[in-house]
């Protein structure tokens, strides 16, 4: 699963587990500090915030060269563009940190900070295992926008290959679009393809018509099932599976350049 529905919201995997274990944090920090009275609520909500600043400035750092172009991008969040390694210290620091100041609060908060760094540490361990094991290449049945039937391994010609789901009517899916376009020529050796979420061949040539986009390998998926099947609850995912056609990336929402790079590098 890649992602999940919370209301009229599709959370990734990622952003799902932080959250939960944000959730049990606190609810271990309520009970272990409900007798002497010791909220830990805001340490907590300070830990997070520091762990998402440095999950972002690392990643901003190390693929600085796709931003120089566009440098208010750094702020743009919504490409998911954050290393888990540099929150890790973030979050670890910023513990150590209350620790040593708040002496009062060292036993409860020690206990509630464990707590959610065991739950997403175990829980990212145990999806990553398992989303590893054989996640192959789905045999959706496709069509191309003049209705004839494809299937994704007909593309794969032995390269990796990056599979976008979108549709006309999404936003995130719109703005990366120049993005996959320009990935398209500065990658020869990746195919593209680009399958749409249950619209018309006629509506997505419209579309294509009308933003001057020339994609390679636009295909619709008219029952939507790509999305069903790759366990995808929002768009735009976009999937990559390498040249034997095994998934060993996915990524929900808005991609950047840099995000797209970072994506990339399971190839190598």
């Amino acid at each position: 699963m890649l992602s999940v529905n919370v209301g009229p919201l599709a959370l990734s995997m990622g952003q799902v587990l932080v959250i939960l274990g944000f959730i049990i944090a606190l609810l271990v920090g309520a009970i272990a500090g409900r007798k002497a009275s010791i909220p830990v609520a805001s340490p907590l909500s300070d830990i997070l915030l520091a762990a998402m600043l440095a999950a972002r400035i690392g990643f901003v750092v190390r693929y600085f060269e796709h931003y120089q172009s566009d440098l208010l991008g750094v702020i743009d969040i919504r490409d998911g563009g954050f290393d888990w390694v540099s929150g890790l210290i973030g979050a670890l620091a910023m513990l150590a940190w209350k620790l040593w100041r708040q002496p009062a609060i060292r036993r409860v908060l020690g206990r509630a900070a464990a707590a959610g760094f065991l739950t997403w540490g175990s829980l990212t361990l145990l999806i990553a295992l398992v989303e590893g094991s054989a996640r192959g290449m789905p045999e959706t049945p496709l069509a191309d926008l003049d209705r004839r039937p494809v299937v994704l391994s007909d593309l794969a010609n032995g390269k990796p290959m990056v599979v976008n789901l979108w549709a006309s009517w999404c936003p995130p899916c719109i703005r990366e679009m120049p993005v996959l376009e320009q990935a398209q020529k500065d990658y020869p050796d990746i195919t593209f393809v680009f399958v749409n979420q249950g619209e018309q061949p006629e509506t997505i040539q419209h579309f294509l018509n009308q933003n001057k986009l020339l994609l390679d390998n636009a295909f619709a998926d008219v029952g939507a099932s790509m999305g069903r099947t790759t366990g995808s609850h929002g768009l735009p995912t976009t999937l990559f599976y390498d040249a034997d056609g095994r998934q060993v990336s996915a990524h929900m929402g808005e991609l950047s350049a840099a995000s797209l790079a970072y994506n990339l590098e399971r190839f190598k």
